[in-house]
This record gives C-alpha cells, structure tokens and sequence, in this order.
C-alpha cells in the first residue's frame, strides 16, 4: 500500500499534464471563437459547438482518472485483449455503424456519437509496445517485419473499408518505433523509395518511371560492386535491347505504347543481365533485378489504387496538391481558403475574435480540420508559434519520458503515443497551409469532437501512468 508521500500524484509528470491542459484550454478557446455567435456569447451554452466541447472536456476529466488509476501492468497484461476488442469494434462498424460525412466509421448509441478508428489506436500501441518488447523479438528477422505489418495492417485495412483514409494512414507512422527498436534501416529505406516512387507514378507517364527505375538499378549495380565494364556492358544490352524491340514491334505492332517497348526491351535485357551474374558469380544483382521488377509492378499498382480505392474528392485533392489539377473553386477550395485566413493574420492576427475569414465561415470544417486556420488569423505568426512550440515542447517531453523508462514496454508505448501526436500536427497544420493533402484528420485537443479529445487523452494519460512507475519493470 502506497503511503501519502509516495502517492501516485507525486511520481506523475505534471510537465506533460501541464502543457496537456494548456493545449485543451487553448483549443477550446479556438473552437469558442470558430463558431462564436453574438446573440450566444457565453460559453455555457451547450447547443453550440463550444458548449458541447466543454461537456467533453469534463468527461475527459474521467478518462484522466480512470487511466492512472488502472494499474500500469493491467496495460501490458491484457494488451492483445484490448486490441482484439478494438478489431470487433471495428467490424461491428462495418455492419451496424452510421455515414457521417462520407465516411462509414462511427458507431452511435442514442445521442451519443463515437468513432472507434480513434480508440483502435491507442489498442495499436499498446499491441505494438507489447509485442516489439519481447524479450526473444529479433527485429532483423523477416518474420517481425510481417507480425508488425499484421498488427497495423489488419485496422488499416477495416478502417479503409469505411472509407476512413486519413484516420488509416495514422497507423503506418509506427513504422518509426519499428525504426527506433532497431528495425533495419534498408527497410526504412524501401518505405522512403515507395513514397517516392508513389508521388513519381502520379507526376510522370509509366514508361518515364521505367526509364528511372533502370537507370537507379545500373547505378546500384555499380556502387554495389565497383564492375565498371559489366556495368556499361549492361547499359549497352538495354539500349541494344530497346533499338530491337522498337524494330520489331513498330513493325508489327505501329500503335503499340512507348511502356509496352520499353518492357519487352527489359524483359530481353534482362536473360543477358541474369548470363553476366551467373558468369560471375554476382548474387546480389538477383535483389537489384527483383527490386527493379518489383518497383515497376508497384508503380502501375498506384494506377489502380489511385483509381479504385480512392474516392472521386480524394484524388481531386491529391492532384491539386502536386500540381497536375487546379480547382480553386473545387477540391482546392479549402486549401485556398485556409491559407488567405492564415496569411491574413500577419505577424500577431487580427485579434480574438475578430478573424473575418472565420467569422463569415470562408473555410468550411473551421471548428474541425481546419482549426488551426483561426488560430493563424487571430494569433498570427506569432501566435501560430507559440501554439506549435506547444506541441513541440509536448512531443519533447514524451520523448524524453520515453527514454527513462526501465521497461521496455514502457518506452515503446511512449514512442507510438509520440509518433501519434506528431503524424496528426504534421498532417493537419500541413493541410491548412498546403503542404498535405486534405485527408481529414483533427489537430490534437485543438479540433472540435469528443472522440477524437478522448482519444487522445486517453493515449497521453495511459502513459503518464506507464511514466509513473517508471522504475518498475513491467512486462
């Protein structure tokens, strides 16, 4: 039994809990004033949006105490449990959950509203924590790379069935606590290539990709193994290939595509290429071949991915976003909206209150995704830093807690909970200033809803208990 001096209140981290309630008192200042009405100026008012708010931040009150006082290894022990519970809630979703604004991803009970994507994460992270911490996980081995992309893969995948693509792509930034647990970094460095390759693929026509892809695979053959002259006798079997080819297609085949030449002229190049490694023993161009392969099917995959899975307003948006559609009145529209208001409020704002773009409702979803646009015209420059440095400060000092942990689970927990909290700023401020594409996901305590507030109090809190009994091992 723990004696008053060494209360659970003593060994919190009232740093982090400190900038907790600043972030959530500064939020709902923010959301007073997105929808601020003059004929309802008082902030009690719980028909409105702020009124509501404030109801979810005193249940979030709850949350807080119910998440320090749960013992710290009840988190550990039944970790897989909360995440299988997480999965039903899931599919329970798909099958009797509500649309809300375009997205089938909310379950509602009388009058009350919640969207279990939220929740699922933190049932993430605490899977994550529990399995990367085993004692015996060697994080080299192919084998934990495909358990770990199970554990993300299986809620992203039922998140995107409800068309929930934003709150999906949340769950691949556990990738850098992969990273920081020792995850290889050539891994890291084919997550890398694949973006990459991805936003090349919508930029550039199918046989430019080609054309790049080949070029990247001679190189590596060459700095893998410093072959000067099989390295030019390759580039010269490709070009050789590709005059043939052309030769013989266009003679045959006068309608056929550039990408369609340059396959077969690969495809050709390539029974020469696999002669040279055999003849000299050069294993490691097998890996180059099957990532050169591998790379070209991923590219033409995007295609389809773009095309079938994602809906009509999302591919307007990834398109305005890299350049190759303009739509000012359209998918642009909010993007463009939300950067006049936080150019308009110049180095220190407009004042509370008196941000005329929020106020004559320029920027729609302003009290939600588009939060952080009243926070430009207001505050300004100065403002928006501060609010930023905020978050910064935050993410610092979750850092640092996570790495004065004895228990390892302790210490990847508090990772996810930071991989978490930065995916979401990165995103949502990028959005507001066009730097990311509009996937509609809310800035932490600042945007407008109880599940996403309770949610990320709930991360936040589980590990300021974890931080706690920081000096304990818990497995």
């Amino acid at each position: 039994m723990r004696s008053p001096k060494n209360s659970i209140w003593n060994d919190l981290d009232w740093i982090t809990i400190g900038l907790y309630f600043l972030l959530v008192i500064l939020g709902w200042l923010n959301i007073y004033s997105a929808v601020f009405n003059e004929e309802q100026q008082h902030g009690f008012h719980f028909g409105t949006r702020y009124g509501k708010q404030l109801i979810w931040i005193g249940a979030a009150f709850l949350i807080i105490v119910i998440a320090l006082v749960v013992d710290s290894k009840f988190y550990s022990s039944f970790a897989y449990i909360i995440y299988g519970l997480s999965i039903l809630l899931l599919i329970a979703v798909l099958i009797v959950g509500t649309r809300i604004n375009g997205a089938k991803s909310w379950l509602v009970i009388g009058s009350i509203q919640f969207q279990p994507a939220e929740f699922t994460k933190i049932a993430t992270a605490l899977a994550m924590a529990k399995y990367l911490s085993h004692y015996s996980l060697k994080p080299e081995k192919f084998k934990t790379l495909l358990v770990f992309f199970a554990i993300i893969g299986i809620p992203t995948l039922f998140i995107l069935l409800q068309n929930d693509t934003g709150s999906a792509l949340v769950f691949f930034i556990f990738i850098l606590v992969f990273y920081r647990e020792g995850m290889p970094s050539v891994y890291m460095l084919f997550g890398l290539l694949a973006v990459a390759l991805f936003v090349l693929a919508m930029l550039f026509e199918n046989y430019i990709i080609i054309i790049i892809l080949e070029i990247l695979a001679l190189l590596a053959f060459y700095i893998l193994y410093r072959r000067q002259n099989e390295t030019l006798i390759a580039a010269l079997i490709v070009g050789i290939s590709s005059v043939l080819v052309w030769l013989v297609i266009t003679y045959f085949m006068p309608d056929a595509s550039i990408t369609l030449l340059l396959l077969l002229a690969l495809f050709f190049s390539s029974l020469f290429f696999v002669y040279i490694l055999f003849k000299n023993k050069l294993n490691g161009g097998f890996i180059i071949l099957a990532v050169l392969f591998s790379s070209i099917f991923y590219a033409y995959s995007v295609d389809y991915f773009f095309d079938n899975v994602l809906d009509g307003y999302q591919q307007r948006r990834i398109k305005v976003l890299l350049g190759i559609q303009s739509d000012p009145y359209g998918a642009g529209y909010n993007v463009n909206q939300s950067m006049i208001a936080i150019g308009s409020g110049g180095p220190i704002g407009k004042g509370y209150l008196l941000g005329t773009q929020t106020k004559f409702k320029f920027v729609p979803e302003q009290s939600t995704d588009f939060i952080f646009c009243t926070v430009g015209e207001e505050w300004g420059f100065v403002g928006s830093a501060i609010v930023l440095g905020l978050f910064l400060a935050l993410l610092m000092r979750i850092i640092i807690m996570a790495e004065r942990q004895k228990s390892k689970f302790s210490r990847i927990y508090g990772y996810c909970v930071a991989s978490i909290l930065f995916f979401h700023v990165a995103i949502n401020v990028g959005m507001t200033i066009g730097l990311a594409p509009v996937i509609g996901i809310p800035l932490p305590f600042f945007s407008y809803g109880g599940s996403s507030l309770w949610g990320f109090t709930f991360l936040l809190f589980i590990f300021v208990k974890l931080d706690s009994n920081r000096t304990q091992l818990i497995t």
